[in-house]
């Protein structure tokens, strides 16, 4: 991983306040290359995707896995590592009960979701953007409150706006961060799931970033620029019963009384 990488991971936790620095994911065709990656641990249990992600957002490690390191098929469906065209994946059969009521409900979710072409990868890393121990990461994540998230999409939307459209798909959420951004390369942002908060240890407060590095020098500018009208992170509380017409002059003088 390069230096500006982590220079730009240490820009965003200071600006958005993050609680755990960013983080990067590499996918692998080939398993062995893991044997190439300083300090790598793999796993001595079974996991689900959500924990590998939390002992490198949570814990700073560098974690490598394969198919067999993960619990089943919903999340090695997610990165590749399992087959997402498997008809009894796409039945969602063992979800019929739990999160839907129907069998055709728990099909349209397996459709819903945002999968890595299987047969491609063989192995997964995630490691702290700050260790530099993985070399160009596929994407970046991290975990920030909605205020926070909101003033990072502020960020790169200032030069070259245009609209995001993210979507939710309920249980499962990690399709609509790493597997979206993986899969489309694009900036992902996610309402992290059950599954993530209660194996993840992701908070109340907290949403998912994901999105190829190539972003993040753009947003960072982008935040740099509001800032200097004035405009950061966190968020200035006005006042709910204050003439707003002060307030906003700062930023539009014509709206001074």
């Amino acid at each position: 991983m390069s230096a500006d990488l982590a220079v730009q991971g240490e820009q965003l936790s200071s600006i958005l306040k993050l609680r755990n620095g960013p983080f990067g994911m590499k996918m692998f065709a080939d398993k062995a290359a893991l044997d190439a990656i300083p300090r790598l641990r793999r796993p001595k249990a079974v996991h689900t995707m959500d924990q590998i992600v939390a002992q490198a957002a949570r814990l700073g490690w560098t974690v490598g896995i394969t198919a067999e390191d993960l619990v089943g098929a919903q999340c090695r469906a997610v990165v590749g590592l399992g087959n997402a065209k498997d008809p009894k994946w796409q039945s969602g059969q063992h979800m019929v009960g739990v999160w839907f009521s129907t069998p055709e409900d728990a099909s349209a979710h397996q459709a819903a979701m945002h999968c890595v072409p299987d047969g491609t990868y063989e192995a997964l890393v995630v490691s702290p953007l700050a260790s530099q121990r993985l070399d160009e990461p596929d994407i970046v994540l991290f975990y920030a409150t909605p205020g926070a998230m909101m003033y990072f999409v502020n960020g790169l939307q200032w030069a070259g706006y245009k609209r995001f459209d993210w979507s939710v798909v309920g249980e499962s959420s990690c399709a609509d961060s790493w597997g979206r951004a993986l899969a489309t390369r694009t900036p992902s942002l996610s309402i992290p799931c059950f599954a993530e908060r209660r194996y993840g240890g992701v908070l109340d407060d907290e949403m998912l970033m994901a999105l190829p590095p190539s972003y993040i020098p753009q947003a960072i500018a982008g935040m740099q620029a509001l800032a200097k009208n004035g405009l950061r992170y966190p968020f200035a509380q006005y006042g709910i019963q204050q003439d707003v017409r002060d307030g906003m002059a700062a930023s539009y003088p014509d709206r001074k009384r």
